[in-house]
């Protein structure tokens, strides 16, 4: 009886040690790689004004972020806490600029239209004085009678306590 015991145990850990090699045996490129617009993605504090030069509100917080299709799209989402804001735009990667033609704001009824949108690298400061990119574009919203748009400018939020707001 206590031979069975030596040899089932003995089976059990060849099974384990054996399981353990075939386990860690790689199958092809287990790299995940990255999305089209990486480079662009992330959170912003960006401040908000308007076609008079009035501030409407100071280091919103938004997200830049990937299409579901891994295009030459991405999202643009205040989370409803700037002037209300949530649509695609069209990117160039490469000049890591934006645009948007009546795009659906999804957050809101209507349309709107994105122009000179552009991430500028190291050309941000943080509150803390990091040198991080900066973001800016304007938006003119469909319900906005004539040509009230509104300023974008802000730079790339870093996680650093010191330069939350």
């Amino acid at each position: 009886m206590k031979k069975l015991k030596i040899n089932i145990t003995r089976v059990l850990i060849a099974i384990f040690v054996l399981a353990s090699f075939a386990a860690c045996d790689e199958v092809g490129d287990n790299a995940p790689g990255g999305t089209t617009v990486e480079a662009m993605a992330g959170s912003w504090f960006i401040t908000l004004t308007d076609s008079n030069g009035k501030v409407i509100k100071e280091n919103v917080l938004h997200s830049t972020y990937n299409t579901a299709l891994n295009d030459n799209a991405m999202w643009i989402d205040d989370a409803k806490k700037g002037y209300v804001i949530k649509c695609k735009v069209t990117v160039d990667p490469k000049a890591e600029t934006f645009t948007a033609a009546n795009a659906t704001n999804v957050l809101d009824s209507g349309t709107v239209t994105i122009t000179d949108g552009k991430i500028e690298k190291g050309a941000g400061v943080t509150r803390g004085g990091h040198k991080v990119d900066k973001i800016s574009f304007k938006a003119h919203f469909s319900y906005d009678a004539g040509g009230y748009d509104i300023l974008y400018v802000g730079h790339r939020r870093t996680g650093f306590l010191e330069d939350e707001y």
